[in-house]
């Protein structure tokens, strides 16, 4: 991938306008974190500000991104939502990984400083109920239900998850299993604490699943195990899925080529877009030289939704928190609204839209639609 489109200003070393609105953008650049991921987040949320800046700024002040990296650090987010809140920052937006997410949401609450999570799923994004996070993309179990649905109309009701150590996968295998069981299916969870990509492999065979999802991370054990599941002959009927989304990035077709195609995952965007859905993508795909990612969608819509609240509610934080309910915003992928849904402790957007696709095997780098919801 070219360079990234923009890269966090040291600690303490930002150059900005005195009389600038400033939000804080919290993004995984650097690894362990998902850096494509971050790259494309970023992308959409700087795109949306240069735009806001064209309009005139928020009444005539310009807006501006104070970037911090998280590297998938939750303790890394929490030090830096410190940091924004005393430099000043009207709002922190942003972060892909949801334990990265849950850790800043945390953090933001206790601050008193608002907070719109961008893309992070994990349905306990807080403990308990809070006035100051709202949250765009949709809660792990609306997805994955969706997920389990494709499943299910695929003909697959032996399901094996190849899962590492999280609350985020944990939280995905206990969605799966308590929709897929009341409907005939059934999880078989496979420790990758203690399997190698070939014991994946006889464990596959031995338990009979027809299809097995990568509940892991990228590169690394993922690579790994699409590999050795696409050279088994005993496995040709089994199909792989990453529900998490990995196979959305060019990084996945780089790694894994024609073995990373047929792969399904979820991805928050519509069946077609709209004309403001339309620019944007044409904006970002120049911006990033290579097709956007929902992410980047994600991390425009984020400063499509602040911007207006800002506007709304002056940069005052609490008058900025008490305004989620009444946002009104048309987003590259919809009307975007908050509202209070059961066993979500934060303002959320019900629901981006979603669907199941891959890369088809005969052009990996064309997506195909699979499933929506």
């Amino acid at each position: 991938m070219n360079t990234p489109p923009s890269l966090p200003s040291p600690s303490g070393a930002e150059r900005t306008d005195a009389s600038a609105v400033r939000i804080g953008a919290l993004v995984p650049l650097t690894r362990p974190g998902w850096v494509e991921a971050g790259q494309h987040l970023l992308a959409g949320m700087e795109l949306a500000v240069r735009e806001v800046n064209d309009g005139g700024g928020i009444a005539g002040r310009p807006l501006e991104l104070v970037v911090r990296d998280t590297a998938a650090d939750p303790q890394r987010a929490a030090a830096a939502v410190d940091e924004l809140a005393g430099l000043g920052v009207a709002a922190v937006a942003g972060e892909y990984h949801s334990v990265v997410a849950r850790t800043a949401a945390a953090r933001a609450d206790a601050l008193g400083l608002p907070f719109l999570c961008s893309s992070a799923v994990l349905d306990a994004l807080t403990e308990q109920p809070t006035e100051w996070v709202a949250r765009l993309a949709p809660a792990q179990s609306h997805g994955w239900q969706i997920y389990a649905d494709f499943l299910l109309g695929a003909g697959h009701s032996r399901i094996a998850v190849a899962a590492q150590p999280s609350v985020y996968w944990a939280s995905g295998t206990r969605i799966l299993r308590d929709y897929l069981a009341p409907r005939g299916g059934t999880v078989i969870e496979l420790d990758m604490r203690a399997l190698t990509p070939t014991a994946v492999c006889d464990e596959l065979v031995g338990q009979r699943a027809t299809a097995l999802l990568l509940l892991v991370g990228h590169p690394d054990p993922a690579v790994s195990i699409v590999k050795a599941v696409r050279r088994d002959r005993r496995l040709a009927g089994v199909m792989m899925g990453a529900p998490a989304g990995q196979p959305e990035f060019a990084e996945w077709a780089r790694s894994l080529g024609d073995d990373g195609a047929a792969i399904p995952f979820l991805r928050y965007l519509p069946e077609r877009f709209g004309p403001l859905g339309v620019r944007v993508e044409t904006a970002l795909r120049e911006r990033l030289a290579e097709s956007p990612s929902f992410v980047a969608f994600e991390g425009y819509d984020t400063i499509a939704v602040l911007a207006q609240v800002l506007r709304s509610h002056g940069v005052d934080r609490a008058r900025m928190a008490e305004g989620w309910p009444r946002v009104a915003v048309e987003g590259t992928r919809g009307q975007i609204q908050f509202s209070r849904t059961p066993g979500i402790n934060v303002w959320q957007w019900v629901w981006a839209p979603v669907q199941v696709v891959d890369r088809d095997p005969v052009d990996p780098d064309r997506l195909r639609v699979l499933h929506t919801g």
